[in-house]
This record gives structure tokens, C-alpha cells and sequence, in this order.
């Protein structure tokens, strides 16, 4: 399996902390968190490449990447100008198509089974061709929430719209078959930019979830980013002691 992480984005949010480092080196508990990311996907066997886009200040992203342990599976890919989530994904396609793809928003702060998840994926029922991750968030009207079917297949979006019917919401990282990829790539090139708005409309039906019940937040403002230096060491270390890395 090959990922993709979606790191170019400027966290104008979080300023002033993003002014002098990008979204994806912000430091949790000591560490920045890409690296967060990088523990649990590289460390695992079936992981066979993970891309990494950058766009503003690449160089901390750069020096990182040639620092790691993971430097084998890593390639960079640089965007001068911002593509889009989707846009990321129809520019690197030559280096991703014909394979089952992870893509994952890297500025969200999460832990995972990726046992699980991957195997909530080639479970899927058969009408499906992508798996979602999913979360119960407590700010619904910052993300898209999601309403599925009987059999955890998606069936609506509800994209940061006020007072949404439900806290089920995108996690922003899928495991994307080839079929699925087909589509992202047939979609006119320059014409769709955001996965949430240009993408995932179209596979409604066809993209079953998993739930990610161990830790997901989005640390996109201050706040969000006090909560999780407060709550995420604890549950961190509980995630090592169970083994779920690797």
C-alpha cells in the first residue's frame, strides 16, 4: 500500500505558531506532529511509499523527512502553487494508480489501528471501492459529518453546516481503491481542488467507514491545539503499551 499525506496547507489558523513553522511540524508533547504520523504508517510492513506534499516553509519538512528513520519510504513532492486536496492527488496519480492508496489530511493529530482500518477496507462490502475513517467529534459544525446505512456504508454529507443531525464525522484520511482513484483521475484536471466538496459527493454508496475510537482531533486554532497538549499524552502512551503501532 502506498499513502499519500496532505501537508501544504498554511494553518492561517494557528497563527502566530504557523508563522515561522508549517501546520504539519506544529510540536505535540515534544515532537512534531508529522511525526506522528510517520510512526504509525511507516513503521508498518505493508507501507510500501509515503508521499508527502509541501508548499509553505518545505524546508522544516524537508529537514525532517532526510532526518528520519523512515527516510526509504519517504518522497516529497513540492507544490509552488496550492493544488487542492484533490488537485495533490490527480498531480501524483502516476506514482499512485493500479494500488490501494491511504490518504490522510497530516494536520490532524490522530492515533489509529492501522490493522483495523485496513481491514475494515478489504472487508468492505462490494458495492464500496473506498473506506473512510470516521470520528465523534465535539465541534460538529466545524466538520463534515456523515450519515451512514446499516451497514456503515456513507449515505449523506453534511459539510460545516450549522446545527448538522449528528457528531459522526470525516476523519479526512480513506483508503482509496484503484477503482477510486479511476474516478478522482477522470475528474477535469484544474476543475476540482477539495476531496470533502469535489470528491467524496460521488462516492456516496460506495465508501464504507471505520470508526476511529482511540484519538482524532483537529487542531486547526489555539484552542483545539491546548485541548489536545492536555489530553493526548496520557492516550498516547496507553496506544504504545496496546501495541498498535506497526
Amino acid at each position: 500500500m502506498k499513502v499519500v499525506l496532505l501537508a501544504a496547507g498554511m494553518g492561517s489558523r494557528l497563527r502566530p505558531i504557523t508563522n515561522t513553522i508549517p501546520k504539519c511540524m506544529v510540536p505535540i508533547n515534544g515532537r512534531p506532529l508529522l511525526d506522528y504520523w510517520m510512526e504509525i504508517l511507516g513503521e508498518n510492513e505493508e507501507v510500501t511509499k509515503i508521499i508527502i506534499n509541501t508548499h509553505y516553509l518545505p524546508e522544516s519538512v524537508r529537514e525532517y523527512a532526510f532526518k528520519s528513520a523512515y527516510i526509504g519510504k519517504i518522497e516529497l513532492v513540492h507544490e509552488k502553487i496550492l493544488l487542492g486536496t484533490a488537485g495533490t492527488l490527480q498531480e501524483v496519480m502516476p506514482k499512485i494508480a493500479n494500488d490501494d492508496v491511504l490518504v490522510a489530511h497530516a494536520d490532524n493529530l490522530t492515533l489509529f489501528n492501522f490493522k483495523d482500518f485496513h481491514y475494515y477496507y478489504r472487508n468492505r462490502p462490494s458495492s464500496c471501492i473506498a473506506t473512510m475513517m470516521t470520528f465523534e467529534t465535539d465541534d460538529p459544525e466545524s466538520c463534515g459529518i456523515v450519515n451512514l446505512d446499516e451497514k456503515g456504508v456513507v449515505q449523506k454529507f453534511y459539510e460545516k453546516v450549522k446545527n448538522p443531525p449528528g457528531r459522526l464525522a470525516n476523519g479526512a484520511v480513506f483508503i482509496f481503491s484503484a477503482e477510486a482513484l479511476s474516478i478522482i483521475e477522470g475528474l477535469q484536471k484544474g476543475g476540482v481542488k477539495e476531496l470533502s466538496i469535489d470528491v467524496l459527493p460521488k462516492l456516496i454508496g460506495r465508501m464504507n467507514t471505520y470508526q476511529n475510537s482511540i484519538y482524532h482531533r483537529d487542531i486547526g486554532n489555539p484552542h483545539s491545539l491546548s485541548e489536545a497538549e492536555n489530553e493526548f499524552p496520557p492516550i498516547y502512551q496507553k496506544f504504545k503499551n496496546k501495541a498498535f503501532l506497526g
